[in-house]
């Protein structure tokens, strides 16, 4: 796959605009962020898949604002990414998230090994740290588990080995679903992950539905996943500032989905539904 990176000026920005730029792009189709700083001021940097560029909402998203584009050539980004940006992630304290590289790591209750290759889900991110977190605090055993728009399959990894009786995860990208496959393998646990989107959810039900996607995307497919969402079930979603809470709160009532439980940080949201 190749991407294209779209560096953006954003010199006299504060971070609080900057975030909320990144949440604009990142729902025009950006799905990796990166800001730099050098000689000629501050940098924020998207990548985009090359199909979905360029596209309306992300037009929208970057009018008035001084960019430059550049088509990245076809690699393995996820050696890069490692070598010189990724860390190890720390949850509460239970769960470490890192890379088969990583050495001298923290004793915790939870290791998970991921080497994301541009899949997002490396627990980095607030809503992913927030996604796990949720994972950490409910009960799995037995349970049976979609992880939708699984990315590098982390947080679906994370209820296998909280005692998941299954775990599905699906994707929209092919590098994602490849991804996760070998980050089920790394870790040695069982899922069953899929390309396409939640129409793939067909007849199949589950008790807990883990989605940390974007606004649109959540609010667009609820009908799916109140369906596919057994009675009593739980469904976490993720990928949206606190501010957008209410109409998501409004979108998943109209599905019978009521909401119970608010994570938030840097003004981002993870909410935990339950269908009644």
């Amino acid at each position: 796959m190749q991407y294209v990176k779209i560096a953006i000026d954003v010199s006299t920005m504060p971070d609080y605009s900057i975030d909320a730029l990144t949440y604009y792009l990142s729902e025009a189709g950006c799905n990796s962020f990166e800001t730099s700083e050098g000689s000629e001021g501050k940098t924020l940097s998207a990548f985009i898949d090359k199909t979905l560029f360029p596209n309306e909402s992300l037009t929208k998203a970057l009018a008035g604002y001084e960019f430059k584009t550049e088509l990245l050539p076809d690699k393995d980004w996820n050696e890069e990414w490692e070598r010189n940006s990724f860390k190890p992630v720390v949850i509460d304290s239970r769960c470490c998230v890192c890379s088969s590289a990583h050495t001298e790591l923290p004793e915790t209750e939870y290791r998970i090994l991921v080497n994301p290759k541009m899949a997002f889900g490396s627990g980095s991110h607030q809503t992913t740290a927030m996604m796990l977190s949720w994972v950490l605090d409910e009960p799995f055993a037995g349970k049976r588990v979609l992880d939708m728009g699984c990315g590098t399959a982390v947080l679906g990894i994370l209820a296998a080995k909280r005692g998941a009786s299954q775990v599905t995860g699906i994707d929209i990208d092919e590098w994602s679903v490849r991804n996760a496959a070998e980050n089920m393998a790394l870790n040695g646990v069982d899922m069953e992950i899929e390309l396409g989107d939640a129409t793939t959810i067909g007849e199949r039900r589950f008790d807990t539905i883990l989605a940390n996607i974007n606004l649109n995307i959540l609010k667009a497919d609820m009908p799916l996943y109140a369906a596919s969402l057994n009675h009593d079930g739980s469904i976490f979603m993720s990928g949206y500032y606190k501010d957008d809470l209410p109409s998501l709160v409004e979108r998943a009532a109209e599905f019978g989905l009521t909401l119970a439980g608010i994570k938030e940080k840097d003004g981002w949201c993870a909410a935990k539904f339950i269908k009644g």
